[in-house]
Parts: structure tokens; C-alpha cells; sequence
């Protein structure tokens, strides 16, 4: 027997973070990237779950980071449906690339750490942990993420990442800030640092980095909210699926955050 459905609207919101209105516009948006065209991947077997469940399936997943044998039955499917279901579904609800971008946009970009189980990309970092690498940037008036780099090994620091994860590429032509850490990369905008010589900065630098900071906020209230999907936390599906999750959470949080 099913346990949860996208039919019985208060279940929405306590398993995906959005509002019944913004759940039905990402099912459209889906269907029409083609989520209703793609098979089971059995011959002649279609999808025990419809399209709205299959997708709030997918951002339970995300947001809970059950495993899918726990999954699976609150949807009353096998574990292996709700593997397939992820794997087909969840690179559809991706953030789109932006083609088009303000003149005058800035954007701001921080990395977090990603504990993930797949060897194969974290590695050993600063939180003791096996973790991959991810940078995100926003839009410094909206709020919303703009652009994911590829997910690097955890080890790396973030001015190497900046320009290996590529997303050096997606930000260029517009203005770019970043804390100490991108040092290295003359196009980002970081605070002013202290003389070698030991010599206090003036009352005008720091003024500037006051000012750095109280903007720069902003990316790590976005990273924060994008690790309520507690995948992020605790990451155990296959490395090469990591880039298609952040960008599948990133645009669920952009959909909460303009409400």
C-alpha cells in the first residue's frame, strides 16, 4: 500500500520543501523536459508510480536521504523501482543553464565540502572526512544559484578548484567575489590582506572588507539552505551522479526561495 503520494497535497511540503503551486509547476516543467516519454527500462512494463510521485520520490530522496529500502515503501514500490526511478528522473529536475545574463549582475562564490562514499572522487579533507569538492555561485541580488562546477576531490583548494571545476568559465564577463580562500585568481574580487610587513590596514581597506563580508554572507546562507536536502550531508550514491543531484538541488532551492 502506498504510503505517501502527490495526490494528498499536505505531504508537499514536509518532503520537499516546496508549496503544493511550486511541486506542480517543477512536475510540469519535467514532463515537459520529457518525463513522461521515458520507460520504465523493462520491456513492456510501465511506471507503477505516475509522474507527480515519481518527482516527489525524487525530492524525498533528496531531502531526507533515506535509503531505498526505506524509500521504496513509503511509495509502495520496490527498492529497485525507486533506484530506477532516481537515476531516469533526477538529472531532469537540473538547474537550466543561464544563457542570459545581466549587465550589471555579480555573483558571489563559495565551495563546500561533500562527504561522499565513492572513493573514486572525494578524497581525505579538512573535515576528516572523504568529500568532493563543489562550488556554487549566486547572484548577489537575487539571491538565486546561478552556476555548479564539476564536483573535484575534497583535498583541493578552492583557487585550484575554481578554475578546474569550470566554473570559472560559466562566471566569465561579469564581476565575481569570493572570500581569501581564491587567491590566485586575479578576475575574483577578495578582501583586502594584511601588509607583509605585520602593518595594520588602513580605516578605508577595512571598511571594504566589512562590507566584503556582510555581501558574501549571502552564498553561505544559500549553501546552508541547499544542505536541507540532507544528501548533501551524506553523500552514498555512485560519484558521476553527484553533478546531477547539487544541480537538482539548487533548482528546488531557487524555486523555494522566489516562493
Amino acid at each position: 500500500m502506498q504510503v505517501i503520494s502527490a495526490a494528498r497535497p499536505e505531504w508537499i511540503f514536509p518532503f520537499t520543501g516546496l508549496q503544493p503551486v511550486q511541486f506542480r509547476r517543477l512536475v510540469k516543467l519535467v514532463a515537459e523536459r520529457g518525463g513522461d516519454a521515458i520507460a520504465d527500462g523493462r520491456p513492456g512494463r510501465q511506471w507503477a508510480l505516475d509522474l507527480p510521485d515519481r518527482v516527489l520520490l525524487v525530492a524525498a530522496y533528496w531531502r531526507t536521504n533515506l535509503t531505498m529500502r526505506q524509500i521504496g515503501p513509503l511509495f509502495g514500490v520496490s527498492h529497485s523501482a525507486a533506484h530506477r526511478v532516481i537515476d531516469t528522473l533526477g538529472p531532469l529536475l537540473a538547474l537550466a543553464p543561464v544563457r542570459r545574463r545581466r549587465v550589471d549582475q555579480i555573483t558571489i562564490v563559495d565551495g563546500t565540502l561533500i562527504p561522499t562514499r565513492d572513493h573514486r572522487l572525494a578524497a581525505q579533507s579538512k573535515n576528516y572526512r572523504y568529500s568532493s569538492n563543489l562550488q556554487v555561485a549566486i547572484d548577489a541580488h537575487t539571491r538565486l544559484v546561478v552556476a555548479l562546477g564539476d564536483p573535484q576531490p575534497g583535498n583541493r583548494n578552492d583557487t585550484i578548484v575554481y578554475r578546474t571545476s569550470g566554473i570559472d568559465q560559466k562566471l566569465a564577463g561579469r564581476p565575481v567575489m569570493a572570500d581569501g580562500a581564491y587567491r590566485g585568481n586575479p578576475e575574483v574580487i577578495i578582501p583586502y590582506r594584511k601588509p607583509a610587513d605585520g602593518s595594520p590596514l588602513p580605516d578605508w581597506k577595512l571598511a571594504l572588507n566589512k562590507q566584503h563580508r556582510t555581501v558574501r554572507a549571502q552564498v553561505e546562507h544559500a549553501l546552508a539552505r541547499m544542505k536541507c536536502f540532507k544528501i548533501l550531508r551524506d553523500y552514498r550514491r555512485a560519484a558521476r551522479t553527484l553533478t546531477d543531484t547539487a544541480s537538482g538541488i539548487a533548482h528546488l532551492h531557487n524555486i523555494i526561495l522566489t516562493g
